[in-house]
């Protein structure tokens, strides 16, 4: 007769899918993304929201071996603890038509579901994804337009600053350029805003996929994007006066608009890489030295 080990540690089932949580978060999902596109993506401001959300799933999709392997449920009491007040600020965005509640308590349900899928630990081992996530909420636009209108005029004052050292007729009254007969408004696509915001998501992903650095690095590295992000913006208002001046109007609003800010983006992104790599060999030379 064989008998019963009753020391056999029971372990807690894997985590699995559950129909109708993703019924539940598709259904929810589906009225966010609609005004989020007509409202936020659609912008130069929101435009990054898509690719960001594209980047975490892929970034969980990587993960999923692993999530299976060492995912647990988390427990139910703090599944609803958290679901009430995020089905709250979602209801109310919706109701509002305030797109940040609403963007931000669907984040709060999507972290809820993956606790209740995954438990904690997994969620502390994956916390890069869900930090990267939270760049898909958008601020409140007062938020933006208190950050946005200081940074125009500052770009625009130092842009006049450096074209008045090479001796250009140029001046300015807030955001408002003049050089010679023409007239520029500096706008909010050349306040460095989304510059900013773009590089340092950009930024923080190559951090992650190539370093796997600590969250202090990636803190160094984010608050060096600023000063690049609107160095390369202040270049950009350069460019187009000067194309103005020499080439025409025409040719300054047309197509070179839109390459100089696609070039200057890049040539900033080359920046960061280029910060990411003097900071590491600084790094080692002192761990050499050391």
């Amino acid at each position: 007769m064989v008998g019963l080990d009753q020391t056999a540690e029971v372990r807690p089932k894997n985590a699995g899918f559950s129909w109708p949580l993703a019924i539940g978060l598709g259904a929810l999902s589906v009225p966010a993304a609609l005004s989020l596109g007509s409202e936020i993506w659609s912008s130069d401001a929101g435009a990054h929201g898509p690719l960001v959300i594209a980047i975490a799933v892929w970034l969980l999709w990587l993960e999923r071996s692993q999530l299976q392997t060492l995912g647990r449920p988390g427990k139910a009491w703090v599944v609803c603890f958290a679901l009430i007040p995020a089905l709250c600020m979602y209801i109310a965005g919706e109701a509002f038509d305030f797109i940040t509640l609403e963007a931000l308590g669907l984040y709060i349900v999507v972290v809820t579901v993956f606790y209740s899928l995954f438990g904690a630990r997994e969620i502390a081992r994956n916390w890069f994804i869900f930090v990267y996530l939270l760049f898909a909420v958008p601020p409140p636009r007062s938020w933006l337009d208190g950050v946005t209108f200081p940074l125009k005029q500052f770009v625009s004052s130092l842009a006049v600053s450096l074209l008045q050292l090479c001796g250009l007729p140029v001046s300015h009254q807030g955001v408002v350029l003049y050089a010679a007969q023409y007239q520029f408004l500096v706008e909010d696509a050349c306040s460095g805003l989304n510059s900013i915001i773009g590089l340092i998501a950009i930024g923080l992903l190559y951090i992650y996929l190539a370093r796997r650095s600590s969250w202090r690095y990636a803190m160094i590295l984010a608050a060096l994007t600023i000063p690049v992000a609107i160095i390369a913006n202040v270049i950009r208002i350069i460019i187009l006066i000067l194309l103005t001046l020499w080439a025409g109007d025409a040719v300054a609003q047309g197509f070179m608009h839109f390459a100089a800010g696609i070039v200057l983006f890049a040539i900033a992104l080359g920046l960061i890489f280029l910060l990411d790599f003097a900071l590491v060999s600084l790094s080692s030379a002192r761990r050499g030295r050391a």
